[in-house]
């Protein structure tokens, strides 16, 4: 298996991330128009843009496995949205290689802290994956309406006081290969 990680720049690799995004929607079973759905989805990248967003989309050997989405929040704070892997090619660390990347792309922006929402009953082992990966249960930091959601965070470095200043994280390349037997 060959796996690429790649920040979609062109129509067509956008129009890839807009139909992932919707299969990610539709396997949730869930309206988010509370989200701006369907604004969201018009205008992408939106909210997701550089310099300080960023759309992750996974190819396995050259077709679409899966996509992850990085927007700001207040002041450092990131969080992470709609990770998704289709199902072909689940169980096959598409997923965690996706939520890893996204997190030295936060590191690389500059962001301390990463937030997620999810809706635990649908998404148990996007969870188990978020927890792995170092994130904690934390209270509510946004509208989520939607029964069983749990709200999540992973610090990346010390609050902004902590540090020295001049102190970033190194930078990384905008394209990622894995191989996999």
């Amino acid at each position: 298996m060959n796996l690429t990680i790649l920040q979609p720049t062109t129509p067509q690799e956008l129009q890839t991330v807009r139909v992932l995004f919707q299969e990610y929607v539709d396997a949730l079973g869930i309206d988010l128009g509370f989200q701006n759905f369907a604004e969201e989805l018009a205008g992408l990248p939106g909210k997701y843009a550089p310099p300080t967003g960023c759309i992750l989309l996974a190819e396995v050997d050259g077709q679409p496995a899966g996509v992850v989405a990085l927007r700001p929040l207040e002041g450092d704070t990131g969080e992470m949205k709609r990770l998704y892997v289709r199902s072909p090619f689940r169980k096959e660390g598409v997923g965690r290689a996706l939520a890893e990347r996204i997190i030295q792309e936060a590191k690389r922006l500059g962001q301390r802290r990463i937030r997620l929402d999810t809706i635990a009953p649908i998404m148990g082992k996007a969870v188990a994956l978020y927890r792995a990966l170092g994130f904690e249960e934390i209270p509510p930091y946004c509208d989520n309406p939607v029964p069983g959601a749990v709200f999540m965070e992973l610090r990346l470095a010390p609050d902004s006081g902590d540090l020295p200043s001049g102190l970033q994280s190194a930078s990384s390349s905008s394209t990622s290969s894995y191989q996999s037997e």
